[in-house]
């Protein structure tokens, strides 16, 4: 049953994600004219097609993408070619996936919020302060009670962690209960680079006296909510990358056997978790396509601000048309050693979720 719900929730999540990426190329592309030759989902070969129009409309067997198949991607001489607009207009095509599933999160954490969920609630201690840390200078004691981080109510330690992570290296204020019932504010700075085992902060935290309880929001305050996290979700994407940067986080990719994994964990946690972890990953595909690497959007996008620069004179379609196969098949063998990795974990008993 468990392999059942995991095969199924991905194959969901896949098909959202990927269903919002390509209606925002294929809707862009028909508005300023592009001939679609095909909207497919997943990669072929073909399960079947239906062809409305001048676009064949595909299912495929391999459920790990989609595309939209659009004449002369590359060629402006093709009639109705993609190649044959104006810069302005190729770079909203190429962009529009990676806009969309920006966007496909406000609506995703939204439905999260208002669907009723689990939530840890407790009071939430200090356990340990590290000697010299922001903590220790502030005037963090142990036994501290912390009440509210940045004015908001703190119900666990989590929400303490997620507030420290979104303003490393800005100041930021704690309201705590001393072990005296004296209520202080204290100021401190999250460190990017701390010693090995202290954390941003250096403190210890616990949730005392936690119960988990079911909450949900109304429509009214879960639209504002997504809105929030979405865009705290992008801040704390840049803060991981940074912290890989500096060496304090390690990078360990993921490919789709491993994403599969956690989309099951998630799933047999609820539909809220599997929401948010949905949204979380379209806001990943939408960075990830806008690298400027070969064969990805980004990629052709690239080759579009080159021209700009170049005022207008373009690479020629055959020479871009092989950089970007050449692209694909180094991603295709990526993900191909990614993969076997993912396995070797799923053997041994490993997840990607910490």
């Amino acid at each position: 049953m468990t392999v059942v719900i995991t095969i199924l929730s991905f194959l969901a999540v896949i098909a959202i994600v990927v269903l919002a990426h390509e209606l925002g190329h294929f809707a862009t592309a028909k508005a300023f004219g592009v001939r679609v030759d095909e909207f497919g989902i997943g990669y072929p070969p073909r399960i079947f097609g239906i062809k409305r129009g001048q676009t064949t409309y595909s299912l495929n067997w391999l459920p790990f993408g989609g595309f939209v198949k659009m004449a002369g991607e590359e060629d402006p001489k093709i009639k109705d070619s993609l190649a044959s607009k104006s810069a302005a207009k190729r770079l909203i095509v190429m962009s529009s996936g990676a806009i969309m599933n920006a966007l496909l999160p406000l609506l995703l954490f939204g439905l999260a919020f208002m669907i009723p969920h689990d939530t840890v609630v407790g009071t939430v201690v200090v356990n340990e302060v590290s000697p010299g840390s922001p903590a220790e200078i502030g005037g963090f004691e142990p036994g501290d009670v912390i009440l509210s981080a940045g004015g908001e109510e703190v119900e666990n330690t989590s929400d303490v962690s997620r507030y420290i992570q979104l303003n490393l290296g800005q100041e930021i204020t704690f309201t705590v209960r001393h072990a005296d019932q004296t209520e202080e504010d204290i100021s401190v700075v999250p460190r990017w680079r701390p010693p090995q085992d202290e954390g941003a902060v250096g403190v210890l935290l616990a949730t005392e006296d936690a119960e988990i309880v079911k909450e949900s929001l109304p429509f009214w305050e879960a639209v504002p909510a997504g809105f929030s996290q979405s865009a705290e979700t992008f801040v704390l994407l840049k803060n991981a990358v940074l912290l890989m940067i500096f060496g304090q986080e390690s990078f360990e990719p993921i490919g789709p056997v491993g994403i599969a994994q956690v989309t099951g964990e998630f799933a047999q946690a609820g539909i809220g978790p599997l929401l948010q972890f949905t949204a979380f990953f379209s806001i990943n595909l939408a960075i990830l396509n806008l690298l400027p690497l070969p064969a990805l959007d980004g990629g052709r996008i690239a080759f579009v601000l080159l021209e700009w620069i170049r005022r207008g004179k373009r690479v020629s379609p055959e020479t871009e048309g092989k950089i970007h196969m050449v692209g694909f098949m180094l991603l295709i063998a990526l993900l191909v050693a990614i993969t076997l990795q993912d396995i070797v974990r799923i053997v041994s008993g490993g997840s990607p979720v910490p």
